[in-house]
């Protein structure tokens, strides 16, 4: 039987009948580190990541995997209960199990995104010396069914990567120094601590303030600290008692930013389409203002009816301006500037105000 959504809380319990407790399509999405196979000790463990890195040869020789998969899709088919329509997952594995997750996720209806590789900048070395040094994870993105209408900011990503498109390879450390919880006696607190900005940047990707996202293995509880300081609520599932408790304490530490700090990047279908014409009616760009282009190499002039002219050319902003350059097409948007305030300002930002004032409203 479901209740009400404990938002913004780490929970205590095993993941699956936890799980169970949360409302139908409460979630917008999930971020998920699962145990690795295998039931050495007839237990789901995590192994410390010096064994996974280095490679103990017992895991390869276990062969039983029926128990691992009974457990991986009982919680992966909670997760697609609970998640919205719209929703999206994100699991993390490694070559251990990740081949046997992504399986199960097109089994359970899932529809796959992307698979990203995570490239550790500071890999453990291959202690053995007999194979590769493993030096990558990989995490799989997928969306409720192939029907969702997913988020993806699409113009964050390429923001965060100096105006490029983001690719699905993520060159990023290990989590080290003082990111890296201890235990009382100095050790690393969590074996597979994920480092904070792995989780920043898929949930700058694939979120928006005040979503929901879920850790079903909360571990020490680097989803919900980074969730809770980019304006998303949370809930963690964690069995662990020390765990639990340090992932609480490290969220309370965390500081939640204000909405207008951590809003991303529209993209470009989210802004609404605004007629230039409605600046130039309103008198926010009158008829007569000059507009050129940005090394002011070309000049137009906005008539009452919202076109431009330039010379005997007159067109909308975006057919003047590729009838100007010779171009097929052209985003009049960010190609035409006007002077305010003794600066050079794209006319975008008219549309870009517009949209700010609306939602303040």
């Amino acid at each position: 039987m479901t209740g009400e959504l404990p938002v913004d809380q780490i929970l205590r319990g095993e993941c699956v009948e936890t799980m169970k407790t949360l409302p139908d399509g409460s979630v917008d999405c999930i971020f998920a580190d699962p145990p690795y196979n295998l039931q050495l000790r007839g237990e789901l463990r995590r192994p410390d990541e010096t064994v996974v890195d280095g490679v103990d040869d017992a895991w390869d020789k276990f062969d039983d995997y029926s128990a691992y998969d009974k457990f991986t899709r009982e919680w992966l088919s909670e997760a697609h209960r609970i998640l919205d329509k719209d929703g999206t997952i994100w699991v993390i594995g490694s070559y251990h199990n990740v081949f046997r997750l992504g399986a199960i996720l097109q089994d359970l209806g899932f529809w796959i995104l992307n698979d990203i590789i995570w490239r550790k900048s500071n890999p453990m070395p291959n202690f053995r010396g007999r194979r590769f040094t493993n030096a990558h994870e990989t995490m799989i993105w997928a969306a409720k069914s192939p029907q969702s209408r997913y988020r993806f900011n699409y113009q964050a990503m390429k923001a965060l990567n100096d105006d490029l498109q983001m690719r699905s390879d993520w060159y990023l450390p290990l989590c080290t120094g003082n990111e890296r919880l201890k235990n009382e006696h100095g050790l690393k607190l969590h074996p597979t601590q994920k480092p904070e900005s792995l989780l920043h940047r898929v949930l700058v990707a694939s979120t928006n303030v005040e979503d929901v996202v879920l850790d079903p293995f909360c571990g020490s509880g680097t989803t919900p600290a980074v969730a809770k300081r980019l304006g998303r609520h949370y809930v963690g599932i964690e069995r662990h008692p020390d765990y639990v408790k340090a992932a609480r304490e490290r969220v309370a530490r965390e500081e939640r930013l204000t909405s207008e700090h951590v809003a991303v990047t529209p993209a470009k279908r989210d802004i609404p389409r605004i007629p230039f014409g409605s600046f130039v009616e309103t008198g926010v760009l009158p008829a007569g203002t000059a507009l050129y282009d940005r090394q002011k190499r070309l000049k137009a002039t906005v008539t009452p009816d919202g076109t431009l002219v330039s010379g005997n050319q007159r067109g909308s902003i975006h057919k003047l301006g590729a009838m100007l350059t010779n171009a097929p097409s052209c985003n009049g948007w960010t190609f035409w500037f006007f002077e305010r305030d003794g600066e050079m300002v794209p006319i975008d930002i008219l549309r870009q105000e517009s949209v700010a004032l609306r939602n303040v409203g």
